[in-house]
């Protein structure tokens, strides 16, 4: 049995050595896309573009835009004279957010009155908008911390703090949001690779007429899937190697977890994957349908239903329960409590045994299928 699926994986090789097409795939495809998606896929937002309308125009009121100014999350682009420039501005997206300084701020804030400024942010996009909110919040928030020590300071009492908060971040410290998609892009880079390979790889015995000399080999459906399996296995752990490499230098992204583990994690995942290719090449008849199938199969779910990019967690139920057949959302834990966290395998063992269930039941339709098609 070695000796056979050994005949079909030298034989494969060969055919992937003089492919030029699948070595670009192999080589080229995903350093570009961990470097496109890596930079562009992030949900920081690092300035926020201000307008200034200030209708008291005191020292205090400039005091209180150069606290803003002063901070390297908010930049101001522009000061406002009037109202009619807001919707301009705003529906031009020159500036994020437009903050309106009554009139009178000065005064009312030496009377010790509640004072409100007003915050026009640009809600189209609402996860932006709300980090915007909360920076902005945080900063009128210290410029009243300091407005009260100060007259506090004047009055001679001493400010009292009963409750202070240190808040730590475990895992992410800086908050950065390419940390968290680099597991999911590497999920996704993989699957893609494996699946579209192996996809193509069958049925393109079918369209060049070779299958039918293996129809006729004693070579059993079995062996032929593991023949083809594991040359793309092989291939598969070296460009997740290089992605990992590519993570490291580009993003900083390093394994504070086993290197066992995360092997042991990889490989089970690219049998999921890999079964995955080899089903789709046993129900098409040609490459032009296996690409797509396997595009569709292996994209879609991978963004979508695997928590790469949304929590499954605040999905509807139906969509959480769909997102079973995620093979990727499976790895991106595993990827997740390996890279991220250094978690032992308590944390994952179950992820890579429903990878193992999915890889073993792909294999066993796709062998009954090959069957079925040898002895027609």
């Amino acid at each position: 049995m070695l000796s056979k699926i050994y005949s079909v994986s030298k034989k494969e090789f060969r055919q992937i050595s003089r492919d030029k097409r699948s070595l670009m795939i192999i080589f080229v495809l995903p350093v570009f896309l961990l470097t496109l998606f890596g930079y562009a896929i992030t949900l920081d937002v690092n300035v926020i573009r201000l307008g200034i309308l200030d209708k008291d125009r005191s020292e205090t009121s400039r005091e209180f835009i150069n606290s803003l100014n002063g901070s390297p999350y908010f930049s101001i682009l522009a000061n406002i004279d009037s109202e009619k420039e807001i919707n301009e501005l705003l529906d031009k997206g020159i500036v994020q957010c437009v903050v309106s300084v009554p009139v009178n701020f000065s005064g009312d804030l030496a009377l010790k009155r509640n004072v409100s400024v007003q915050f026009l942010i640009d809600g189209v996009d609402a996860n932006t908008a709300t980090i915007i909110l909360n920076y902005v919040n945080a900063a009128t928030g210290s410029f009243s911390q300091n407005i009260a020590k100060e007259f506090l300071a004047l009055k001679g009492v001493k400010l009292y703090q009963p409750l202070s908060i240190e808040p730590q971040f475990w895992y992410n410290k800086d908050l950065n949001t390419t940390q968290f998609f680099v597991p999911g892009l590497v999920a996704m880079i993989l699957i893609i690779i494996s699946v579209i390979l192996t996809s193509i790889s069958l049925v393109k015995e079918k369209e060049t007429g070779t299958i039918e000399q293996i129809t006729v080999s004693p070579v059993s459906s079995l062996e032929l899937i593991f023949g083809k399996i594991i040359p793309y296995l092989i291939i598969s752990l070296l460009i997740a190697v290089s992605v990992l490499l590519m993570a490291y230098v580009l993003f900083g992204i390093t394994v504070k977890g086993s290197y066992l583990f995360l092997f042991a994690g990889t490989v089970c995942y690219l049998l999921a994957t890999l079964s995955m290719g080899v089903f789709i090449s046993a129900i098409s008849d040609s490459q032009q349908v296996a690409f797509m199938i396997s595009q569709l199969a292996s994209q879609l779910p991978t963004v979508i239903l695997s928590g790469f990019i949304f929590p499954i967690e605040s999905m509807p139920v139906p969509i959480q329960i769909l997102s079973y057949i995620s093979p990727a959302k499976y790895y991106i834990i595993i990827l997740r409590d390996i890279l991220l966290k250094g978690s032992g395998p308590e944390a994952f063992k179950e992820q890579m045994l429903y990878l193992l269930i999915f890889a073993a039941v792909f294999i066993t339709i796709s062998t009954v299928k090959i069957k079925k098609a040898k002895s027609l």
